[in-house]
């Protein structure tokens, strides 16, 4: 058998669990192409044929899948192996790849991270926007900032704040229905809401208001259209305070109902808590958050 590297196993881990080569590219960042090649050198190295192809992409053989076992220890090997290291790293210069949610890095981290690279010009941060659940253990981000108490065992967890919500309406368009006085009149006015999620129904719901999806005329899942969609008078919405306040061309509706604020978490791998650069990073957003 010839030599097979790990990048070959890591690619052909990937394939395996996504199905097929694009959706392996997008969880790994790895083209199409170099996915590809990597498996056929995978497959010559071994000597073995590793998937079949079908319809909707790949499916992995009986071999392959005899090897997958294999394959995920040496990937949760190769992570243990990535965070130890990382955790004895010393100094304060190199990366730190930071993940939050998309809201959040657009509009409450980019100051933050400002301020701390003036004071920290040796830290490179990489930012992750992502309203998906990055693995840490696994090395895909070394903080996060996510809006919900984690549930990995393995991850160093710190509450920061709850960020409060607060129900917007563009001034002109709350110039044109009338800010609401009442819950009747509130209700007269057009929501916007999610289209494929029913957090908001959820949220209504528990509020007294039982709502279903036809109640909202505008509807929208991406979070930060959202927001634009509210500003240019499209109706009212929640969002975040911190966002909502300072905006100029929205007006918070207040003594009507009461919304939930939002917990925000800072998580860690423990092994990463070891290093200076690390640390200074976390106790920057952790600082950044109390104030």
């Amino acid at each position: 058998m010839e030599k097979l590297d790990w990048s070959l196993i890591r690619s052909f881990l990937a394939v395996a669990e996504a199905g097929s080569l694009s959706a392996a590219a997008r969880t790994t960042g790895i083209s199409q192409p170099t996915l590809g090649r990597h498996i056929r050198e995978a497959e010559a190295a071994l000597g073995l044929a590793l998937f079949t192809r079908i319809a909707k992409g790949l499916l992995p053989t009986d071999a392959g899948l005899a090897l997958m076992p294999a394959a995920r220890t040496m990937r949760t090997a190769a992570a243990d192996l990535a965070l130890t290291a990382a955790g004895r790293a010393t100094g304060m210069a190199g990366t730190v790849r930071i993940t939050a949610s998309r809201v959040v890095s657009n509009t409450i981290l980019p100051p933050i991270l400002s301020a701390l690279r003036a004071e920290e010009p040796g830290i490179q941060i990489d930012l992750v926007p992502s309203d998906t659940t990055e693995n840490l253990l696994f090395g895909e981000a070394d903080i996060a900032l996510r809006m919900y108490r984690p549930t990995q065992l393995d991850l160093v967890a710190r509450h920061l704040t709850d960020l409060p919500l607060g129900l917007y309406g563009a001034k002109t368009y709350l110039g044109r229905a009338g800010t609401p006085t009442t819950i009747d009149a509130l209700m007269q006015l057009d929501f916007i809401g999610l289209d494929r999620s029913d957090q908001i129904i959820k949220v209504m719901a528990a509020l007294g208001f039982p709502v279903t999806r036809s109640f909202f005329p505008l509807r929208c899942d991406d979070p930060l259209a959202y927001i634009e969609l509210i500003r240019a008078g499209c109706g009212i919405g929640a969002m975040l305070r911190r966002i909502g306040d300072p905006d100029p061309a929205l007006e918070r509706i207040d003594g009507l109902i009461t919304l939930p604020s939002l917990p925000v978490w800072l998580t860690a791998a423990p092994t990463l808590r070891q290093s200076p650069r690390l640390r200074r990073v976390w106790d920057a957003l952790a600082a950044a958050f109390a104030d």
